[in-house]
């Protein structure tokens, strides 16, 4: 065995001036049960990632690697089960000369590498790799021998479902698409918004991918003719994951969309969901309004039940009495009533929201507006003395007025019960890890003047091993909220044009969506190109 300096991670951060003491104790104090300390610092803000991997190199002298272009040897593979692969998140890459390189995330964790050179017999050298970097690529390279096993037997169908699955975790995709070709079976995931095809699987396989997923979610198996859908709770990583599965029949078999919904990243507060100062403050004060309809705009996929969620947290109290009505229910909320919509039996939106007001609620959530009976029954609730939450399908927050209209509310009723309206995107945010920044061009500046926001440089990702190569790494929203005031009251009534009530909120400095994003664009958060992708200027 060979015998390694060994130094704790503190130390070498404090070194750096990276951090104190006391943000090291405040870390420790916060960390989840068996979380190492890099991974509490990180998760927790204090340091990035590339800082920490960048420290390591220069302190103790090693190399990083970017997994998903190194050449790993397949063989080594089977050297290392993958269970201690996971749970120590390594990976071996290369032997040479009796001595074998292992990419670890935690290069310190001396224990572990004790523990893989009594396993492997040989000496281990260590490189570094991100975390995500390391998991993709155990993702990737075990069980890759089950995929060409001639066999049909459905057991390798519960391993590579649970491949899929956990790489889907690993890259924080929203959505895993199956997606039945003529001669194979594509896997794609939805990471950030956009889709990107992962690898493809053989065709015999896929009747038992397929049975093994409809079974897992309470489908009938035998029906192929029909669309189904259901759920599937289960821990992935050590994580509450739920999965909503949905099945769509296709000239060559089933397509499987499989949507992921990370249970410790739903219950944010609504100081974590992106807000501008302003914003925060307007948005805290009308849903804390003992009655009224607040609505939330936007198009599919743009975080609308993030923030309905986060506002009904907010407000979960013991002497209040919340119940929402959903289609579906996306996550179940500790003490709050949830109905699920089920229009074979009857229990719609409208009759949901009629028995729900028997049963002495003070804050409803209804999923969805779609229709007039439903836009009625809402509008009276919060006329009753109940505060209301809905979603729109509108582009922006003055254009849910339009819309209630065209469903035949009658002005008076729409007026009397509104409160504010927030529309909101998301937009993709620079990955931290290799962020620049650049003095901008005349046309951008055109951009930023129009909307009176001075500016000099924006900042953009040159691309790296932890974005993957395309410079952006998670998401954020963008904002705007009408507040409905008695000037705009009366210009509803009056019916006066939406560009007359545009031309007024501007006047009392509303916040529309492509001011909010060219902010966050100016703060360094996301780049110009998707803040023009999601939001028009006015």
């Amino acid at each position: 065995m060979a015998t390694r300096t060994k130094r704790k991670l503190g130390d070498i951060l404090k070194e750096a001036q990276l951090i104190t003491e006391a943000e090291i104790l405040e870390a420790l104090g916060k960390k989840k049960d068996r979380q190492k300390l890099g991974d509490a610092l990180v998760e927790q803000g204090y340091i990035t990632e590339k800082q920490l991997i960048e420290v390591l190199e220069i302190q103790l002298g090693i190399s990083t690697v970017s997994l998903y272009r190194f050449p790993i040897d397949e063989q080594l593979i089977e050297l290392i089960p993958k269970e201690v692969a996971r749970t120590n998140v390594l990976i071996p890459i290369e032997l040479k000369d009796h001595v074998l390189t292992v990419a670890m995330n935690d290069p310190l964790d001396y224990f572990a590498i004790d523990d893989l050179e009594l396993l492997t017999s040989y000496q281990v050298k260590t490189v570094m790799a991100t975390k995500e970097d390391i998991l993709q690529a155990i993702n990737k390279y075990y069980d890759k021998g089950k995929l060409d096993q001639e066999d049909e037997e459905n057991a390798p169908a519960i391993q590579i479902l649970d491949q899929i699955l956990q790489t889907g975790v690993t890259l924080r995709a929203s959505d895993v698409h199956l997606d039945a070709n003529e001669t194979s079976v594509n896997v794609r995931y939805r990471v950030d918004g956009t889709l990107q095809s992962d690898r493809t699987l053989p065709k015999r396989i896929q009747n038992a991918l397929v049975a093994r997923i409809k079974i897992l979610a309470n489908l009938n198996i035998t029906e192929t003719r029909l669309p189904q859908d259901g759920r599937i709770r289960m821990m992935i990583d050590s994580k509450p994951i739920d999965l909503r599965v949905s099945t769509l029949p296709t000239v060559f078999g089933e397509k499987v969309v499989i949507r992921i919904l990370d249970l410790t990243n739903i219950f944010k507060k609504l100081t974590e969901l992106d807000f501008n100062q302003k914003t925060l403050e307007q948005f805290s004060e009308i849903i804390k309004s003992p009655s009224g309809l607040i609505l939330l705009t936007g198009p599919t996929g743009s975080g609308k039940t993030t923030t309905l969620y986060g506002s009904i947290n907010e407000l979960n109290q013991e002497d209040v009495n919340i119940i929402t009505v959903e289609d579906p229910v996306e996550y179940q909320l500790e003490g709050i009533n949830q109905v699920q919509v089920n229009s074979n039996v009857g229990l719609t939106f409208a009759a949901g929201l009629r028995s729900i007001l028997r049963q002495d609620p003070n804050i409803i959530m209804v999923g969805e507006i779609r229709d007039k009976e439903t836009a009625e029954i809402a509008i009276r609730s919060s006329l009753t003395g109940h505060l209301v939450f809905s979603t729109l399908h509108t582009n922006s927050a003055i254009d849910a007025l339009p819309r209630l209209f065209d469903m035949g509310i009658e002005p008076y009723l729409v007026v009397s019960s509104l409160t504010g309206v927030m529309a909101q995107r998301l937009v993709r945010k620079i990955c931290k890890d290799c962020k620049t920044t650049r003095a901008i061009t005349a046309l951008e500046a055109e951009i930023f003047e129009k909307r009176g926001i001075p500016i000099t440089e924006l900042s953009e990702g040159t691309g790296c091993n932890s974005c993957r190569g395309t410079g952006y790494r998670g998401r954020m929203a963008i904002h705007e909220l009408l507040m409905i005031d008695d000037a705009i009251k009366r210009m509803m009534l009056e019916q006066v044009s939406m560009n007359d009530i545009k031309t007024y909120v501007r006047e009392q400095g509303m916040n529309f969506l492509i001011d909010d994003g060219l902010e966050k664009a100016k703060q360094g958060w996301t780049t110009l190109e998707e803040v023009m992708r999601v939001a028009t200027a006015e």
